[in-house]
């Protein structure tokens, strides 16, 4: 019983510091409120993308924020075609309406889409990025997944 404690101990803790970490990008002190962004931008992503490179990308995310990813994922309704930048960050707009009003969406998303570029492997961001219209490329940070 002691070792299940344990890992799943080491999987909050690597689930929180994403956590901390987008906190401090976002310059926020509500551990809610980050969650609900991040959910934000992940669902919108993750509904984005193709089953196969979603369940890629899951793979790549701490144990506990892998059940917020997947939380009402309907595969069989995805990708959904967003092609235009301002409708995606509409679909982040959504959800951030209910429970922070003031959160900028487009800064929301630079914010995980930079956790992301600095936790997932550069092949995986790169597959991601070329999924998605070039025209969304200014939300990633920098040469992400470029190689």
């Amino acid at each position: 019983m002691a070792s299940t404690s344990h890992v799943w101990d080491r999987a909050l803790h690597r689930g929180n510091a994403w956590l901390q970490e987008l906190s401090g990008e976002l310059g926020w002190d509500d551990r809610d409120a980050t969650l609900l962004a991040l959910r934000a931008v992940l669902h919108a992503l993750r509904d984005r993308l193709t089953p196969n490179e979603a369940v890629q990308l899951a793979a790549q995310l701490p144990l506990f924020l892998k059940g917020v990813y997947f939380d009402g994922w309907r595969p069989s309704a995805t990708p959904v075609k967003l092609r235009d930048r301002e409708a995606f960050l509409d679909q982040v707009r959504r959800p951030l309406i209910r429970g922070i009003p003031e959160a900028d969406s487009e800064e929301v998303t630079r914010a995980v889409f930079k956790l992301l570029d600095d936790h997932v492997s550069g092949g995986e961001i790169a597959d991601i990025r070329n999924m998605l219209p070039a025209e969304w490329g200014d939300l990633w940070p920098a040469a992400s997944g470029l190689t």
